[in-house]
């Protein structure tokens, strides 16, 4: 049926979008639980005698399948839309925490790692590339604010799920038992915020919106399939720029605790609650800098990211009070969080939204190599330096150092500050 004047649909196109918005960051809540891992490590090896190692693979697996999930999920949302991806993604993501609670011995490692790992891993891979390629669609006037509040509710699950986990498992001599209710809530979460989710209209715009042509982030003119993005040098920098801020910023939250009583005397009590403060400001950068990026440009503001932690962590293995090192801290957590909210708004800028999900989704792979070399290469320098952090930090100050050679020679891959064609957004 063709739209008349009085189409409520067609004289408010931008109505419901901020409920979107609202959806989707419960989804990234229920998701974001995934960085709460650190809570299960002790009781974890207290039960069944693991080690350290041992009781981080689940999380490491997690984190190095995402980028399967992003990649499928999103290619699958460009062709039949986010509510779908949103959904299954979730549900497998759920299931496998709800699995995991079926361990029940030391020799069983393994179904943890298959279920909450493998399972939850490629789930929350595909869940959590669709709202974040959703909003950019909704919001091409605010793409770097509106992608940095779709991730910034998955750098604040793990501050609500943290102690609520905590205490969950003081409960119980059983550990993994935990999983079950926590798994329960994700798909409620989950299933909730997807159900709503859906693409715009076919020519959906924003009335009196323009892309603007200089001294903000601008967007090019051409929409890009994942194979020609492939295809461009672009593509491989901006991964790359995302891969290296990763690894700076996880290299610290992988330590963090142990670090501030490391370095600054702080009991384990003081140094957890830190912990939990920080991821405040893990999920405050991603809205921050993503906003910041819309008014500054996108890589002037992963030069700021990249400087901002090269200074902390400079400073970071000498600030024996308590004070600075978390003022320290909190600003590398924000730059990590802010390299999160910033690329996805950067990628839509440089390929389109169209397939925004295939072509973000596959960048993902950068949050797997850089959540794995990050804490790898802290660890091992950490522990072949006397098992001090001034080595490890200082190496990781001069990555960012050298991280910052990529942004100034990624270009726009076609021109600049044209509106694109109003049929750019497709899709259910």
């Amino acid at each position: 049926m063709a739209h008349t004047a009085s189409d409520p649909g067609r004289s408010t196109p931008t109505r419901g979008r901020w409920g979107l918005v609202v959806a989707a960051v419960l989804v990234q809540l229920a998701l974001g639980a995934v960085y709460a891992w650190s809570v299960f490590n002790k009781p974890l090896q207290q039960e069944f005698g693991w080690s350290k190692a041992e009781a981080v693979l689940p999380f490491e697996v997690a984190i190095g399948t995402i980028f399967i999930g992003s990649l499928i999920g999103g290619r699958i949302q460009d062709r039949r839309g986010p509510r779908p991806v949103a959904l299954g993604g979730g549900v497998l993501y759920a299931v496998g925490n709800m699995l995991a609670s079926l361990t029940s011995s030391s020799d069983q490692l393994w179904l943890l790692v298959l279920t909450y790992g493998v399972m939850g891993g490629i789930g929350l891979g595909a869940a959590y590339i669709t709202p974040i390629a959703m909003l950019a669609k909704w919001f091409p006037d605010r793409r770097g604010l509106i992608t940095g509040i779709a991730v910034a509710g998955f750098g604040f699950g793990a501050v609500i799920v943290a102690p609520v986990a905590k205490s969950l498992l003081n409960g119980t001599s059983h550990k993994p038992s935990v999983f079950l209710p926590l798994g329960i809530a994700y798909l409620i979460a989950i299933l909730l915020g997807a159900s709503f989710f859906r693409n715009p209209p076919s020519g959906y715009q924003v009335p009196g919106f323009t892309p603007t042509v200089g001294g903000r982030a601008v967007a090019g003119t051409r929409v890009y399939t994942l194979g020609e993005a492939l295809r461009t040098p672009q593509w491989y920098l901006l991964t790359g720029i995302l891969a290296l801020n990763v690894a700076c910023g996880i290299a610290l939250i992988s330590q963090a605790s142990d670090a501030a009583q490391a370095i600054t005397g702080a009991s384990a009590a003081t140094a957890a609650t830190l912990v939990g403060i920080l991821g405040l400001f893990n999920g405050a950068g991603r809205v921050v800098w993503a906003w910041l990026s819309d008014r500054t440009g996108r890589m002037q503001a992963f030069i700021g990211m990249l400087v901002l932690q090269a200074i902390c962590f400079f400073i970071l293995p000498h600030a024996t009070a308590i004070a600075l090192f978390a003022v320290l801290a909190a600003l590398i957590y924000l730059a990590y969080g802010g390299g999160f909210g910033t690329m996805p708004a950067t990628a839509a800028d440089y390929f389109g939204t169209p397939n925004a999900g295939a072509v973000y989704g596959a960048m993902i792979v950068a949050w797997s190599i850089g959540g794995v070399t990050g804490p790898l290469v802290t660890a091992l320098l950490y522990e072949a330096s006397g098992k001090h952090y001034t080595v490890p930090f200082t190496v990781i100050a001069v990555v960012a150092l050298v991280a910052l050679i990529l942004p100034p020679i990624t270009r726009m891959p076609s021109e600049p500050g044209r509106p694109r064609p109003h049929n750019e957004v497709t899709g259910p």
